[in-house]
């Protein structure tokens, strides 16, 4: 854990640099316009009056002295990447990893939270209720097969099979495995052909079976191209995951989805009993990829964004795909946090909230230090030009604006430490 902690880290760390915000890039070109042309006016302000004869040399390149010295952009070149700064570290206290400021500024735009369900809003640790077997099969035919063919797989429905039915690896000798994302596994065992998966999976193989009434995730079994039997497991949801969902949509202006590979019913069920009413089920990942794709276009007709979060490697391409892709960091597959834009070191769904909090928290502080810069620096020209404000007022009106954004960034520290507690 520790390992996959400073790996994450330094993904992190290695992309802060390079991800810019708008507002940082807007900045960076402001400045390059606002310096030359503050100095030309320096250079003006030195020359001209003396030249119309209205006071001494001396005085007029005084108060162009004072002039430059007031018109530094530190204030503003340091303060506004330093103010995105503290809302990553802000972040980073609260267990949430961002991996640029750009994200952040994505955050305070986000209309849409799209879930995978599985691992993200549920625990992902299911547990066996049901063993269904069909026809002449025995039940331990059917849980031995099962289990046997799972012993490949990482997903943790297979996970559970294998927990709820161990097996002697003795009496299966397994010759092929093939396991399809979305749909589940395919392997030789002792001659034998084993399909377990879902619905897709045995209708894949043109496997006929019957529909059976449950809300529990089913994992259909099928051995050389005949229905076999079923195993019927739960899941249950994260203890924040009702209150993640209820805390998204106080805000008004989010819209909330869920979008799972499981099936129609199980999606309904977990849906009603977290609370979000938009639920999408039996999805394939590139069905997913669609869901987001739409949801983006728009979400982008209205000026916001669509954030996506999950923790398989089959929500890769839509982590990628979304505005801003949320992983969930301590179980989540080392795919799924490589592609997304935040981690989520605690796999708390609540998280969320508190990252989109944040983010508005450094919006805030960033155009604070903003205003705050060019209003004081405005007033001391005017009176720098005027002659009423010396190089002390000047130093003032350049270190000293400058450490006052320092420190009104770093507010955004205590915000997140009243947030941890």
């Amino acid at each position: 854990m520790k390992i996959q902690r400073l790996r994450e880290f330094w993904i992190w760390f290695k992309t802060l640099a390079v991800k810019k915000t708008t507002t940082e890039r807007f900045i960076k070109r402001f400045a390059k316009i606002y310096t030359p042309v503050v100095v030309a006016l320096a250079v003006m302000l030195a020359i001209i009056p003396p030249l119309l004869g209205l006071g001494e040399w001396l005085t007029w390149i005084n108060r162009a002295l004072v002039f430059l010295v007031i018109s530094c952009p530190c204030a503003l070149v340091i303060s506004v990447p330093l103010s995105f700064f503290g809302g990553i570290s802000a972040a980073s206290r609260n267990g949430i990893l961002v991996k640029g400021s750009n994200f952040l500024e994505v955050l305070n735009q986000v209309s849409v939270v799209a879930f995978d369900k599985t691992g993200t809003l549920t625990k992902g640790q299911f547990e066996v209720n049901q063993v269904l077997p069909a026809g002449g099969v025995s039940e331990t035919k059917l849980t031995g097969y099962a289990a046997a063919a799972e012993q490949q797989s990482t997903h943790p429905i297979a996970q559970s099979i294998i927990r709820a039915f161990p097996i002697a690896q003795t009496d299966y000798h397994v010759t092929r495995t093939a396991e399809t994302a979305g749909h589940g596994i395919e392997a030789v065992i002792n001659g034998v052909t084993v399909v377990a998966g879902n619905e897709k999976a045995l209708l894949a193989n043109k496997i006929k079976l019957p529909q059976l009434t449950t809300s529990d995730t089913v994992v259909y079994v099928a051995l050389d191209g005949e229905y076999a039997g079923a195993i019927t497991v739960a899941d249950c949801p994260k203890a924040d995951a009702r209150q993640a969902v209820a805390a998204l949509n106080k805000h008004g202006s989010i819209e909330t989805w869920m979008l799972t590979g499981d099936s129609e019913p199980v999606a309904k069920a977990i849906g009603a009993e977290i609370g979000i009413d938009n639920v999408a089920g039996g999805l394939m990942p590139e069905q997913k990829v669609a869901i987001v794709d739409r949801l983006t276009a728009e979400a982008h007709n209205k000026a916001g964004k669509v954030a996506f979060v999950g923790d398989g490697i089959n929500d890769t391409p839509v982590l990628a795909r979304a505005d801003v892709g949320i992983a969930m960091g301590g179980l989540g597959s080392d795919a799924a946090i490589e592609a997304a834009d935040v981690v989520i070191m605690d796999d708390q769904p609540s998280k969320i909230t508190t990252a989109i909090a944040i983010a508005k928290h450094t919006k805030q502080i960033v155009w604070e230090n903003i205003i705050f810069a060019l209003t004081i620096k405005g007033i001391f020209l005017i009176a720098g030009a005027l002659g009423v404000a010396g190089m002390w007022e000047a130093v003032f009106a350049d270190v000293g604006v400058t450490l006052i954004a320092i420190l009104n960034a770093m507010r955004l520290q205590r915000s997140a430490s009243r947030k941890r507690h």
